[in-house]
């Protein structure tokens, strides 16, 4: 098993920038890829982006060019540098990862951070 414990939240006024870490306990020698999603008040759960072991990125249209997803050197620990904040990244958001487990793979989800951008 996999534990992720997501932090780094708060309240920041737009054009600021936070930065969310998440770091992860347990088998982690199995994980495959992180993630961050983030999900709004009434609207569904949505990527961010994420990071393969091999350290290949994907982001959302919404965030490309203002967010950047890394791991630290023992791929143990996701971070997402968030600059150029705006009100409409408002939202809970989520660390995951995709855990190899045998011949399965499972995925692992935190418990969230909340991101609050004033306007």
């Amino acid at each position: 098993q996999v534990q992720l414990v997501e932090s780094g939240g708060g309240l920041v006024q737009a054009g600021g920038s936070l930065r969310l870490s998440c770091p992860a306990s347990g088998s982690i020698f199995g994980i495959n890829r992180m993630y961050w999603f983030r999900q709004a008040p009434g609207k569904q759960r949505d990527l961010v982006a994420s990071i393969t072991r091999s350290g290949n990125t994907n982001y959302a249209d919404s965030v490309k060019g203002r967010f950047t997803i890394s791991t630290n050197n023992a791929k143990n620990t996701v971070y997402l540098q968030m600059n150029s904040l705006k009100p409409e990244d408002t939202a809970v958001y989520y660390c995951a990862a995709d855990v190899s487990e045998g011949q399965t793979v499972r995925a692992y989800w935190g418990q969230g951070t909340q991101v609050t951008v004033s306007s």
